[in-house]
């Protein structure tokens, strides 16, 4: 068996083993795959495993050997899975790995907003707090959250993660979800759209991307928002219209926006988001812890193991 991981340094940058892939097949490792060389280097494998490498059609037509796809993370967009459904060849994809760390992101992200702990850590580091009359100082306004209200747009296993962790603060919980089968839980209310907008303190995006979906975030949500609300992503950059959030951020029309993901990764140097006015961004690291990436792992190999057993697991097509 012949494994190819076109890039492996984002999920392995040397702090976990391949040794479980190792014992299915002899494996190629390349850290990162330009697109010019995919088809190449997957030249002769029956197994890739990728996960931001793309494989479209002109790729797989060039791999008639290959029979295998394992898509290292939940989104599989980079694969064309009609045409690998065409030939026969499986796709599997990663579902669950990733809960837990996601939504703690979510309130790391929500609780620098509100704290500004990065921002006065560092000005103590510079000597500020030394070199001052007072005993303490504070450059923003510190926000309790207590008494506010989160909407979570996205009701699947890492919306109900968040929305577990939100009374813990003290928050009251708001969720819209476009599944009509969106199981009720308790202390959550579940409501439309604009209503979400309208009444919450802080809106979370924890939904997939799809066509209907795409900019949702856009000048007209974007203006039912209360002021003083925050926005925050970690879910799909394509979610978010990222012109009209820089000018509501920069007109004021809301209070900021923390995002872990954007339109396009890495960013331009002239996204507008990267110099508007109270905004965090990091660099798509909400799914990086290495307990996370452990589990991503493993679900891999055990992806792949199913399927050379006969019974594939997590099949996205074939």
């Amino acid at each position: 068996m012949n494994i190819v991981i076109l890039d492996g340094y984002t999920l392995n940058p040397g702090d976990l083993s391949w040794s479980g892939l190792e014992a299915l097949g002899r494996c190629t490792i390349y850290d990162r795959t330009p697109a010019d060389l995919t088809a190449e280097r997957a030249q002769g494998a029956e197994v890739v495993l990728t996960n931001k490498v793309a494989l479209r059609e002109a790729e797989l037509a060039q791999l008639p050997q290959l029979k295998y796809i394992g898509v290292l993370a939940t989104g599989y967009d980079v694969v064309d899975v009609a045409a690998a459904g065409r030939r026969g060849v499986v796709v599997t994809n990663i579902p669950t790995y990733g809960t837990r760390s996601v939504a703690q992101m979510t309130f790391a992200l929500l609780l620098e907003l509100t704290q500004h702990v990065g921002h006065h850590a560092a000005t103590v580091r510079q000597g500020r707090w030394s070199a001052g009359s007072d005993f303490c100082y504070w450059d923003h306004p510190l926000i309790e959250l207590d008494g506010l209200s989160m909407g979570i747009i996205g009701f699947g296993r890492i919306g109900r993660a968040v929305a577990a962790i939100a009374p813990a603060f003290g928050m009251r919980v708001l969720a819209h979800d476009t599944g009509a089968a969106a199981e009720p839980m308790t202390d959550v209310r579940m409501v439309d759209l604009p209503r979400l907008l309208k009444s919450s303190d802080v809106v979370s995006l924890h939904c997939p991307l799809t066509p209907q979906n795409k900019g949702m975030i856009n000048a007209a949500n974007l203006a039912m928002m209360k002021p003083g609300a925050f926005l925050i992503n970690t879910a799909r950059g394509p979610l978010v219209n990222e012109p009209d959030l820089a000018a509501a951020l920069n007109e004021g029309r809301i209070a900021g926006a923390a995002l872990d993901v954007l339109v396009v990764e890495p960013p331009p140097p002239d996204n507008p988001l990267l110099t508007a006015k109270n905004c965090i961004i990091t660099p798509h690291i909400a799914w990086a812890t290495l307990a996370a990436r452990q589990r991503l792992l493993d679900i891999a190999i055990d992806n792949l193991r199913a399927y050379l057993e006969g019974r594939p697991s997590n099949a996205v097509t074939g």
